[in-house]
């Protein structure tokens, strides 16, 4: 099949582009790994010995860059519909977080701690459609605030990309009433035209609530 003018251009500017040369250089399975790199130095997100699950994680750039800062003492679950490559530290999960089986999974190789670390890069199948396509991005967005409401560490830390349109306010509006901060961070090496952005949410609402109470 012949590839359309925008396809083509689209993969001259991804061979050309800086992070995905940097991202060869230094070995990371993707160029995503360089916007945690900068969220994580901004926010002091990863540390030695902590438990960070990485949803939509595949090819696994993410879990690659958090594995090793926060070393063999620390635990990554990643979770994606895509097989990933194994990789020292990081267990695997694969299959569709929308299914509750998988979270139970999820869940199960986390073990009795619970998470100090959520990260969301998650995606649906790109149908074209932009209201569907949108509706679909909310859909699991919801879920992975759910799952942190559930399973993150009273003080954890929630980081989702989401895209600036229809739905972003809605998102925003749950992660504030989900979290006793929430700021927004657009790294270096998300494209300047891309709509997408990064939540950070820290420290469970729910949490200061029960502090206040008693």
């Amino acid at each position: 099949m012949a590839r359309t003018k925008s396809s083509k251009a689209w993969i001259k500017r991804h061979v050309s582009d800086q992070y995905v040369q940097k991202a060869k250089a230094q070995g990371y399975r993707s160029r995503a790994a360089f916007k945690l790199e900068e969220i994580a130095e901004k926010e002091r997100l990863l540390r030695p010995g902590i438990r960070v699950v990485d949803l939509g994680a595949a090819p696994g750039g993410w879990s690659q860059f958090a594995a090793a800062k926060i070393g063999p003492k620390g635990l990554i679950v990643a979770v994606d519909l895509l097989a990933i490559a194994p990789m020292s530290g990081v267990t695997v999960v694969q299959g569709d977080f929308r299914l509750a089986e998988v979270r139970a999974a999820v869940r199960a190789a986390l073990g009795k701690e619970r998470p100090d670390v959520v990260l969301s890069d998650m995606l649906p199948n790109v149908s074209g459609i932009p209201s569907v396509d949108q509706a679909n991005a909310a859909e699991l967005t919801r879920l992975a605030i759910e799952f942190c409401r559930e399973e993150l560490k009273p003080d954890g830390v929630f980081v989702v990309k989401v895209f600036q349109g229809e739905a972003f306010q809605a998102v925003l509006a749950s992660m504030k009433s989900t979290f006793r901060a929430v700021v927004t961070r657009k790294p270096g090496a998300s494209r300047g035209e891309s709509r997408e952005v990064y939540l950070v949410g820290r420290g469970l609402a729910s949490a200061q609530s029960a502090q206040d109470s008693d």
